[in-house]
C-alpha cells in the first residue's frame, strides 16, 4: 500500500462529483483513501466509494452565528422573542391549537348533519378561531421582529466597517478569528479525526479546509511524522461572489486562505486561467496542477448500463418534443431565470432542471414559470450519481450553460461544459470568456449574451435547427479524450506521487511571479466581472 489520503471537503459529499472521482482513482491507484465530509443531518454517516471510505461529520456550529444572535435586540425589536427556541415553541403551539379546531369543527359538522346541532358549541368554536387567528398573527409578529434581529443584519453599516478594518490591521491575515470565527467549527470537527487517521497526505479542496489541512499537517510535523498537503483551489476566492452582502466575509476568508497558502506542498486547480490567478495572487513558487472537471463515466458500477435512468422518461416527453437541459447548481448567478423567461419565445421547447429541487430559489423559479405561464414546460430533476450524468444528459437536444459575468465563471471550463460534450449535447453558453472562447473555437455551440433573454432563444433555436452540425464537432481526433477524467486523474495521482516520493517542493511564498493585477490585467473579462 502506497500509504494513506485523507481528503477533506466542506459538504454531504453527494452532489460533488470532482471529490468523489479524486476519491475513487486514488483508491484505484493502490492508495488507502479516506474521504471527510461534513453530514447535512447532523448524524455521522459512512459508506464505501468504490475502493475509497467515505465519512460525513456531524458539525456543530456555535461559532457561526455571530454574537448578536445569542441576545435579544430589546431596542430595534422589542416585541421579538428572545433567542432562545421559544419562537419556534410558540409558532407550533399555534400550530396545533388550530389542528384542534379544526378537528374539533368537523366534529361539528358531522353532528350537524346528523341532526344534533349545538348552536351554542358552534359559536363558542368560532369565538375560538377568532382567538386562535389573533395569537396566530401576534405569534407571527413577534417571530418577524426575532428574525430580523437575528438574522436582517448585513454587515455592512460604518460600525462593521469599522471593525473589520481594526482587525485586520491588529491581526493582518489572522483577522478571520475576529471576523468569521465560525471556520473554528470546521477545525473541531475535522481536526481530531484528521489526527486519529494520521494520514500521509491530505488533499483539503477549497479554501474553507486549507486551513483544516494546514493545522493537521503542522500538528503531525510537531509529533514527528511527515505529512503532505495538496490545497485543490476550485474557485478564485477575491471573485467569488459572497453568499450575503457582508463586508466582513470575505475579507475572513481571504486572510485566512493567505495565512494557510504557504503550507501546502502543492496546488492543484481546475483551469490554466485560475491557476495564474492563484500564483499571482499567493506568489506561488510552481505553477498549480491543472485537473479539468472532466466526467468518469469508467466509474459506473458493474452491469450499471439499465440503472442509469431516462431523462425524457422523467419529463414525461416524447423523442420528437424538443428539449433543453440545465445541470448543476442553482441559484441567481447561474442564469436560470434566463432559461425559463425565454420558453414563451420557444414554442414547444421544454426545459429540464437537474438541480436540487428542494432549495428556495428552486421554489421560486418554478413559481416565476408558473406565473409567465410556462410551468408545464419546466421539469425539475433531483441530481443522479456522478457517473450516471453523461448518459442521462444524453436524452436532451442541447445543454445550456446562461452563467452571468463574474470573475469564477469567466476563467473556467465547468463540470457542467465536459458532461454536455461527452453526452454530444450541442451547447448554448453565455459570452463568459473562456467557455465562449471554448465553443467558437470548436463549434460545438451557439454564444448568446449573458442576461440577455431574446439573445439566448436565438442560440437555442439555432441549435435546435442544425443539431447534427453541432454534433460533429464531437468527432474531432482528440477532442473528448482530454477532456476524460481518466487523462485527468493521471495528472492528479502524478501530484501524489511526487509528494510522496520526497521530490516535492513546499508551495512557499517567494518572489516575484506577475503580480495579481497584471494576472487580472492579461484576463479581458467583461467590466462587470472586474467589480
Amino acid at each position: 500500500m502506497p500509504g494513506r489520503i485523507v481528503m477533506l471537503v466542506d459538504n454531504g459529499v453527494n452532489g460533488d462529483s470532482r471529490v468523489q472521482k479524486q476519491a475513487r482513482s486514488a483508491a484505484d491507484a493502490g492508495w488507502e483513501v479516506v474521504l471527510l465530509g461534513r453530514s447535512p443531518t447532523g448524524v455521522a454517516q459512512s459508506w464505501q466509494l468504490g475502493g475509497a471510505q467515505v465519512r460525513l461529520l456531524p458539525m456543530p456550529e456555535p461559532l457561526f452565528r455571530k454574537r448578536h444572535q445569542y441576545k435579544r435586540a430589546w431596542l430595534r425589536w422589542p416585541l421579538g422573542y428572545p433567542p432562545n427556541g421559544i419562537a419556534e415553541y410558540r409558532a407550533q403551539q399555534v400550530a396545533a391549537w388550530r389542528a384542534d379546531l379544526r378537528f374539533r369543527g368537523a366534529q361539528l359538522e358531522l353532528a350537524a348533519r346528523a341532526g344534533r346541532r349545538n348552536r351554542a358549541a358552534e359559536l363558542w368554536h368560532r369565538a375560538r378561531l377568532g382567538v386562535a387567528d389573533l395569537a396566530g398573527r401576534w405569534v407571527w409578529v413577534r417571530t418577524k421582529m426575532h428574525n430580523r434581529g437575528m438574522y436582517a443584519r448585513r454587515y455592512r453599516n460604518p460600525w462593521d466597517r469599522g471593525y473589520t478594518f481594526f482587525w485586520q490591521k491588529v491581526l493582518g491575515d489572522g483577522a478571520w478569528r475576529r471576523l468569521e470565527p465560525g471556520l473554528w467549527d470546521y477545525e473541531l470537527a475535522y481536526g481530531p479525526v484528521v489526527d486519529e487517521l494520521a494520514p500521509d497526505l491530505i488533499h483539503a479542496n477549497d479554501f474553507r479546509m486549507l486551513g483544516v489541512g494546514a493545522r493537521a499537517k503542522i500538528r503531525a510535523q510537531a509529533a514527528g511524522r511527515q505529512v503532505k498537503l495538496v490545497w485543490d483551489a476550485h474557485e478564485f476566492l477575491p471573485g467569488i461572489r459572497p453568499w450575503q452582502p457582508n463586508i466582513r466575509w470575505l475579507p475572513a476568508m481571504r486572510a485566512h486562505e493567505r495565512e494557510y497558502a504557504p503550507y501546502a506542498d502543492a496546488v492543484v486547480t481546475v483551469s490554466d486561467a485560475l491557476a495564474d490567478l492563484l500564483r499571482a495572487e499567493h506568489r506561488l513558487a510552481e505553477q498549480p496542477a491543472v485537473v479539468l472537471n472532466a466526467p468518469a463515466v469508467e466509474h459506473a458500477p458493474d452491469g450499471s448500463d439499465d440503472s442509469v435512468p431516462d431523462l425524457r422518461q422523467r419529463c414525461g416527453l416524447g423523442l420528437d418534443v424538443p428539449l433543453v437541459v440545465y445541470s448543476g447548481s442553482a441559484a441567481e448567478q447561474r442564469g436560470l431565470r434566463t432559461m425559463v423567461d425565454a420558453l414563451p419565445e420557444l414554442p414547444g421547447v421544454h426545459t429540464a432542471l437537474v438541480v436540487n429541487p428542494d432549495l428556495q430559489y428552486v421554489r421560486k423559479l418554478v413559481a416565476h414559470a408558473r406565473k409567465i405561464g410556462v410551468a408545464d414546460r419546466v421539469h425539475v430533476l433531483p441530481y443522479v450519481s456522478h457517473w450516471q450524468v453523461v448518459p442521462f444528459l444524453a436524452g436532451a437536444d442541447a445543454g445550456a450553460i446562461p452563467i452571468h459575468h463574474w470573475p469564477n465563471h469567466e476563467i473556467a471550463l465547468i463540470t457542467k461544459f465536459f458532461e454536455y460534450a461527452h453526452a454530444r449535447l450541442p451547447l448554448v453558453v453565455s459570452d463568459v470568456k473562456t467557455m465562449a472562447g471554448t465553443v467558437r473555437s470548436t463549434g460545438q455551440g451557439e454564444v448568446f449574451r449573458a442576461r440577455d433573454v431574446a439573445d439566448y432563444a436565438r442560440a437555442v433555436r439555432a441549435v435546435l435547427a442544425d443539431r447534427e452540425r453541432y454534433r460533429a464537432a464531437y468527432d474531432r481526433p482528440g477532442l473528448l479524450t482530454g477532456w476524460t477524467w481518466t487523462a485527468q486523474a493521471e495528472i492528479l495521482t502524478g501530484v501524489y506521487r511526487r509528494l510522496l516520493a520526497g521530490t516535492g517542493e513546499s508551495a512557499e511564498i517567494t518572489g516575484p511571479p506577475p503580480t495579481l493585477a497584471d494576472t487580472l490585467d492579461a484576463l479581458p473579462l467583461p467590466a462587470a466581472a472586474r467589480r
